[in-house]
């Protein structure tokens, strides 16, 4: 059972973190005409729109934007069950020598970003990659620092952080869960 601790951001608080975001990334990224933006499914795909959204408000430039589906990269795919959905990756440019944002939702383990840049790499070989989160919970199990981080809190193992997107969810907040055994 999991329930709902407390909202630890609003949708106006998400709004602002992706708006500061994208300033970092103007300012961090030198040359923005070899800029691509790619989310990982699933909601780090609409984080990523934003924040490509935003970064055209900024700079008035068409950034390429995609999407990685990391199902069969993952490293406990045997775990997930007999029937994975896989949503597909959406790369209609080339990774080859771009500077890459790589956006997610939450960073954990660093296991999903490390299934990410496996996928990225079949693709071409990148300048750069750079990685964005929304939230950095720690508990990391693989040596993976974010570049661009909405916010960072402290977890416990047994709290869920659970990002919601307005086009997945029907409303855009981050909400802290909790594991709970059942009574």
């Amino acid at each position: 059972m999991v329930e709902e601790k407390y909202v630890l951001m609003t949708e106006e608080d998400v709004k602002k973190t992706i708006n500061r975001i994208s300033h970092e990334i103007v300012e961090k990224i030198r040359n923005l005409d070899s800029l691509v933006i790619i989310g990982i499914k699933t909601r780090g795909v609409p984080l990523a729109k934003a924040i490509r959204d935003e970064i055209a408000n900024i700079t008035r430039k068409d950034i390429p934007l995609g999407a990685v589906d990391i199902t069969f990269y993952r490293d406990d795919l045997s775990m997930v069950g007999e029937k994975p959905q896989v949503k597909g990756t959406e790369l209609s440019f080339s990774v080859e020598g771009k500077d890459v944002i790589l956006i997610d939702d939450v960073l954990y383990t660093g296991r999903t970003t490390r299934a990410a840049l496996d996928e990225i790499m079949d693709y071409g070989r990148p300048s750069s990659v750079k990685l964005c989160v929304l939230i950095d919970r720690g508990h990391r199990e693989l040596p993976i620092c974010p570049d661009f981080v909405g916010r960072t809190i402290t977890t416990t193992r047994n709290e869920i952080v659970k990002v919601k997107v307005k086009e997945i969810d029907g409303i855009t907040e981050v909400v802290i869960c909790e594991k709970r055994e059942n009574e």
